[in-house]
């Protein structure tokens, strides 16, 4: 029995040493169903079908735009979703071990193929082991109760980024609120290399402990990890809302058609019909009471010798602009509208004394307008009347063409036309009720009278604002190079959109540079905001200036201020900061340029962090709203 028992126990020993138990793999903890059901733009991530191509993605190849490191940074937006439900139910910010980490992104990939695409995508992006949980990144920060120790119990996420983040103005407030949550961890920690955690793990903290939406909501979704979601998904929550709409719109043009019956019988049965001369727009006599003058059409056309083209003076926002001089010998521009917003000539004509009312000292002044049919039932001519500038625009002394004899601007000169144009703005904006957004501050739109004062012109179409609310319009009007992202992109109409345009002529002014420089052709087009902003950042602030201000004779006593100027400069950038939330006011920008107020350090301009400066160097990249990225330009993307 004893020897059969040896032989029984050591052919068990080899066994159980050639032969090893098999251990369960680790469960993932990660729900992942809802790759399927978010409707995400999976088309940069199909074609990939090498299968003997094993070449990790990274976002450190010389090419990071290509579609493999775009696929890799959408995947990995896609999988922080799950991360941030995690961090919600565990309060941990990353998965316990190696293991799990390997078994989860092993059912990442099984839902990836679901969806047709390649199998082998999760293994090419990504490094299990930067999804494990680790002492040694970001401040120590392995859960929710060490970011309390390290933060509070309350940081600008839990504030800026509870609400729907569909919304622009709150998408870029949660955003900023993340990049300063992330500079805060960076202090802590002391390591700036962890910057790219820290960033990830305030888009996590974002999503799924500060937003009362959840993860896998369309804010959160499109907004903190900036994926593409289809828009069909979207449309079926809002038909109940279309259909309400539709029925209370059918309501309200009934009612109007009620009451402007009543009101054509009243006016028909106890009006007495008026003179038909003044009932035509085109010929109303000047009316002492109001502050406009309604011009007849006739004098216009004398003032200008019927438009000859030898009194053209140029194409101005809106239409075509003339000189013209009047039976008083008063020299005016008269604008003949070509576009516009306004619909009606009882809207135009109402605008037309809303704005003649604007009495600023930077602003154009409006003497009047005139409105004639044409000779077609229902279309009419408009006509806008203003004091002439004698010294032309902005434009033509920052860039004359040809043989100018317009002579360079001084910096005193420079100055001042700056302060004008922000004076002008900031009456506009909180001057009056409701404030008027511009649309279209420009070089041309600043003209300079016989003092070479600055006057903001062509706010007469501008929109008017209702109080409290931001204008939202389908017809983005403007010139690009000039736009506010969020205007340009989303139609998104706030004072923040003003100063974002004001802070490019600013920039055009003190650099000498146009706004947006083709001259390489629309793929290599240069934004002077880009170009003014990473001068300022690698500390050669000196080469932003125009080289007509600088003083090369070393005489201190004529030198040009040289730290306002770069003050200016410094101004200007911040007000032409891609993300709304981060521009100044246009009352706080001239406070700064007044010296009034210090001038904050300037931001980084948000970037992806698909972008190489992002890079970790383990292929961790981790997305954020695509409209802070850098505007991509096409030639058929030229506004007006």
């Amino acid at each position: 029995m004893k020897p059969n028992f040896l032989i029984f126990s050591l052919v068990l020993s080899l066994c159980v040493f050639f032969f090893p138990p098999v251990l369960s793999a680790p469960s993932c903890p990660l729900d992942l169903d809802y790759v399927l059901r978010i409707p995400w733009d999976t088309s940069e991530c199909r074609g990939y079908h090498n299968p003997n191509n094993t070449t990790q993605i990274s976002s450190n190849s010389s090419s990071p735009s290509t579609g493999r490191s775009r696929c890799c940074q959408t995947l990995l937006s896609l999988y922080g979703i799950s991360l941030s439900q995690h961090l919600k139910k565990t309060s941990l910010f990353q998965l316990p071990d190696l293991p799990t980490s390997v078994s989860c992104l092993q059912d990442f990939q099984t839902k990836l193929s679901s969806l047709s695409l390649p199998p082998n995508l999760a293994s090419l992006c990504f490094d299990p082991l930067q999804f494990v949980i680790s002492p040694n990144i970001c401040a120590s920060i392995q859960s929710t109760q060490d970011w309390v120790k390290k933060l509070g119990p309350s940081t600008a996420l839990d504030t800026s980024c509870k609400t729907d983040l569909t919304d622009l103005t709150s998408c870029d407030a949660c955003v900023a609120a993340g990049f300063q949550v992330q500079t805060e961890l960076i202090g802590i920690d002391g390591n700036k290399s962890h910057s790219t955690d820290c960033f990830y793990f305030a888009i996590l903290y974002a999503a799924g402990i500060a937003n009362e939406f959840g993860p896998e909501s369309i804010g959160a979704v499109s907004c903190i990890f900036g994926l593409s979601i289809s828009s069909s998904k979207r449309s079926s929550k809002r038909h109940s809302a279309f259909i309400f709409g539709l029925v209370g719109a059918g309501v309200a043009v009934l009612l109007m058609s009620i009451f402007l019956g009543l009101y054509l019988w009243w006016t028909k049965k106890y009006r007495k019909r008026t003179d038909v001369g003044e009932e035509e727009m085109g010929s109303r006599p000047r009316r002492p009471t109001t502050v406009a003058i309604w011009y007849k059409i006739q004098e216009l056309e004398k003032a200008t010798d019927n438009f000859s083209p030898k009194n053209f003076i140029g194409r101005g926002g809106f239409g075509m602009v003339y000189k013209g001089m009047l039976s008083d010998g008063t020299v005016v521009a008269i604008k003949k509208i070509i576009e516009s917003d306004i619909q009606g000539n009882a809207e135009f004509c109402n605008e037309v004394e809303i704005i003649s009312n604007l009495k600023h000292r930077n602003l154009v002044p409006l003497r009047g307008c005139c409105v004639t049919e044409n000779g077609s039932p229902g279309e009419s001519e408009r006509y806008l009347v203003y004091d002439y500038m004698p010294n032309g625009n902005l434009d033509d002394y920052l860039f004359p063409v040809g043989k100018s004899e317009n002579s360079p601007l001084t910096w005193p000169q420079r100055k001042s036309i700056i302060m004008d144009v922000a004076k002008g703005l900031a009456y506009l904006h909180y001057g009056v009720k409701p404030a008027i957004y511009h649309r279209d501050i420009k070089a041309t739109n600043i003209l300079l009278d016989s003092d070479m004062r600055a006057r903001v012109a062509d706010f007469g179409l501008a929109k008017q604002s209702q109080e409290g609310q931001s204008h939202l319009t389908t017809r983005v009007a403007g010139t690009h190079g000039y736009l506010a992202p969020e205007y340009a992109l989303y139609g998104q109409l706030t004072e923040k959109s003003d100063v974002y345009s004001f802070g490019v002529v600013v920039l055009e002014i003190m650099c000498g540079r146009k706004a947006l420089d083709l001259s390489s052709g629309p793929p290599q087009a240069i934004l002077i905001t880009d170009w003014a902003w990473s001068l300022v950042k690698a500390g050669k602030i000196d080469k932003v200036l125009d080289s007509s201000l600088l003083n090369d004779d070393g005489d201190s006593s004529t030198a040009n201020p040289k730290s306002i100027m770069e003050r200016f400069v410094l101004v200007g950038i911040l007000c032409a900061h891609v993300m709304v939330a981060l521009r100044p006011t246009i009352l706080d920008a001239l406070k700064m340029l007044e010296g009034d107020i210090e001038v904050p350090a300037i931001p980084d301009r948000p970037t992806p962090l698909g972008h190489p400066s992002f890079s970790r160097g383990d292929n961790n990249i981790f997305s954020i709203s695509p409209a802070l990225s850098v505007l991509q330009l096409h030639s058929g993307d030229m506004l007006r």
